[in-house]
């Protein structure tokens, strides 16, 4: 089950936090940037952000807005998951 999610520094207002208490009990972490940080910073957790951004941005499906719906958007970033996740599977599987 997931219980932490970690979200860019655009998720920082009050909206996320709010939906997510009433979904269930998960805490949200908020990677984002010093304020007094010149140049390239290294940041704990972003990189979990960023590369789970680059792997739904593989599916063709999710990199326009087309969804009519949040349920369907929704979907459709589940079924990412899941084809994402199975290939994984299928690549490190125990022979």
């Amino acid at each position: 089950m997931l219980r932490h999610i970690f979200a860019d520094g655009g998720y920082a207002g009050p909206k996320l936090r709010e939906a997510l208490t009433q979904i269930a009990r998960r805490t949200l972490q908020i990677a984002k940037r010093s304020d007094s940080a010149k140049g390239f910073d290294v940041l704990p957790r972003r990189w979990v952000v960023e590369r789970t951004l680059s792997w739904l941005g593989r599916c063709r499906r999710l990199s326009k807005d087309w969804e009519k719906s949040i349920a369907s958007a929704e979907a459709w970033v589940l079924i990412a998951n899941i084809r994402r996740v199975t290939r994984y599977l299928v690549k490190h599987r125990k022979q």
